[in-house]
C-alpha cells in the first residue's frame, strides 16, 4: 500500500439524540482532489435465476429482486461511497488498517458492498447480513482508486434505518458488529467496537487466537486486538477526526437536525471537512429517516466538493423519479480504463454539468461569494419546507422532480 487514505466520516442520531422523531445520518466521503463525485439512481428491479452482476472488478450472482436506490459514488467504479435505498436504508463505509494483511487480489471493493447491502437489504440488519455474507464468499480487495499504483485498504460500516444502526468493522473477511438503538454514533478511519458486541463472524476469536492476538481469557475487544500496531501516522491522525466529531455530536446531542448535520459535515476545525494536499471531501450525503414509516425519507446529496461551499439537494424516492443526467459522469464503456487490461493506464474526463459548473463558479471569487450565499439561502428554504412537509403542515410537490428541479436551478445559478 503505497499511501495510506486519508478517508472519511459517518454520523447517526437517533432519538433521543435527534430533536424530532428521525433518525439522521451523515456523511463526508474523503477522497482524491480531483476525483469527480456523481449521483445515480437506478430503479427496483427483477433479475433471471442465475444471472449474474459485474461489479468493479468481479462477477458475482445476481440477486433475484433489488431494491430501488440512489447512490454517491466515485464515478469510475460500479459501488458507492454512500446512499439509500428505497425502504430507507443508508450506508457508508470508511477505510481501516488491520493486522489482517490487505489482500492485493481483485475482490469485493468495500464501495461495491455498499451498493450491493441497499440493492439487497430491507433494513440495516438485513443489509449487514447481505454485506457479511458476500464478504466470506468474496472477500475484499483490488485497487481503491483510479490509478496504476497498489492502493486497498479494509472497511468499516455505518448502516442506517428507522428504528436503529448498526456500525460494521471488518478485518479482511472477518467483522464484527455493534448495534446502536438511541443516542448518536460516529465513525471513520479506525475500529471502534471494543468488547460490546452484538455479531460477530463464527471464527473471529478462534482466529485471533491462533494468531496470538488474544489469549482467549477475559473480555474479547475487537479494536485492540484487530488494530495494527504500528498504525500508519494518518490513521493516528484519523483518531483527532474521530474525537472531534464525537464532541460535535455530543455538543447537539439532544438537538440534531439535518441543518446540524449538514453543519458537522461542514466543519474544517476538525478536519471532518478534508481540504489538504491530494484529498479533499468531494461529496456529502445528509438522510433524515423518521420513525413513522408513512412519512417519507429525505436524502440530500451535493454532487459537488466540499460541503462548505456546496448546497445539498434533497432526493425523494417516489414511483416517477426523474433521471438527473446533469449530475451522472461521461460513459465510456469497454475502453473506459477502468475496463482495459493493464487497468488505469489513461485518465479520462469524468466532470459531469454540475460539477463543471460548480468548478467555474469558484474560479471567481468575488462571483463564487456571492452564488454561495445565495445558494446557501435556497438550501435553508428548502430545509424549512422540507421539515413542515415531514410535520404534515404543508403539501409535498411531486418528489419524483424535487431533486431534478434543485440541481437544475443550481446550474441556472451558476451560468
Amino acid at each position: 500500500m503505497a499511501e495510506p487514505p486519508r478517508s472519511c466520516d459517518c454520523f447517526v442520531s437517533l432519538p433521543p439524540g435527534s430533536k424530532e422523531n428521525y433518525v439522521i445520518f451523515g456523511k463526508n466521503s474523503d477522497r482524491p482532489r480531483d476525483e469527480v463525485q456523481e449521483v445515480v439512481f437506478y430503479p427496483a428491479s427483477s433479475h433471471a435465476p442465475g444471472s449474474t452482476v459485474e461489479c468493479t472488478y468481479i462477477s458475482i450472482p445476481q440477486a433475484e429482486h433489488t431494491h430501488a436506490v440512489v447512490l454517491s459514488r466515485p464515478a469510475w467504479l460500479w459501488g458507492a461511497e454512500m446512499g439509500a435505498n428505497e425502504r430507507g436504508v443508508c450506508i457508508g463505509n470508511e477505510a481501516v488498517w488491520t493486522k489482517e494483511p490487505v489482500d492485493p487480489e481483485e475482490a469485493l471493493l468495500g464501495m461495491d458492498l455498499v451498493r450491493l447491502g441497499l440493492e439487497r437489504g430491507d433494513s440495516a440488519w438485513a443489509a449487514l447480513n447481505v454485506i457479511t455474507g458476500l464478504l466470506e464468499q468474496h472477500g475484499q480487495g483490488g485497487a481503491c482508486r483510479e490509478t496504476p499504483e497498489p492502493f486497498s485498504y479494509h472497511n468499516t460500516f455505518l448502516l442506517v434505518d428507522r428504528q436503529e444502526a448498526w456500525v460494521l468493522e471488518t478485518a479482511g473477511k472477518l467483522w464484527a458488529a455493534q448495534k446502536v438503538t438511541e443516542g448518536v454514533k460516529n465513525i471513520s478511519n479506525q475500529l471502534t467496537i471494543g468488547s460490546e458486541i452484538s455479531a460477530e463472524h463464527p471464527a473471529l476469536r478462534a482466529v485471533a487466537q491462533a494468531q496470538g492476538w488474544w489469549s482467549g481469557d477475559g473480555d474479547f475487544s475487537f479494536s485492540a486486538v484487530f488494530s495494527p500496531d504500528n498504525p500508519p501516522a494518518r490513521m493516528e491522525m484519523a483518531k483527532r477526526r474521530y474525537m472531534g466529531g464525537t464532541a460535535l455530536l455530543q455538543q447537539h446531542n439532544g438537538s440534531v437536525t439535518a441543518e446540524v448535520m449538514m453543519s458537522i459535515l461542514r466543519d474544517k476545525a476538525s478536519g471532518i471537512c478534508m481540504d489538504s494536499e491530494g484529498f479533499c471531501t468531494t461529496g456529502s450525503m445528509v438522510s433524515i429517516l423518521p420513525l413513522n414509516p408513512d412519512v417519507p425519507c429525505v436524502h440530500f446529496f451535493t454532487a459537488t466538493p466540499d460541503p462548505s461551499r456546496s448546497v445539498f439537494k434533497p432526493f425523494i424516492f417516489s414511483e416517477h423519479v426523474r433521471p438527473v443526467s446533469m449530475v451522472m459522469s461521461p460513459q465510456y464503456g469497454p475502453d473506459d480504463p477502468v475496463r482495459t487490461q493493464p487497468r488505469f493506464q489513461q485518465q479520462v474526463d469524468r466532470r459531469h454539468q454540475l460539477y463543471r459548473a460548480h468548478q467555474t463558479a469558484l474560479t471567481s471569487p468575488d462571483a463564487g461569494v456571492s452564488l454561495q450565499e445565495t445558494m446557501r439561502y435556497l438550501e435553508s428554504q428548502c430545509l424549512e419546507e422540507i421539515e413542515a412537509m415531514l410535520r404534515g403542515e404543508i403539501q409535498g410537490q411531486e418528489l419524483g422532480d424535487l431533486f431534478f428541479d434543485c440541481v437544475d436551478t443550481e446550474i441556472k445559478f451558476y451560468q
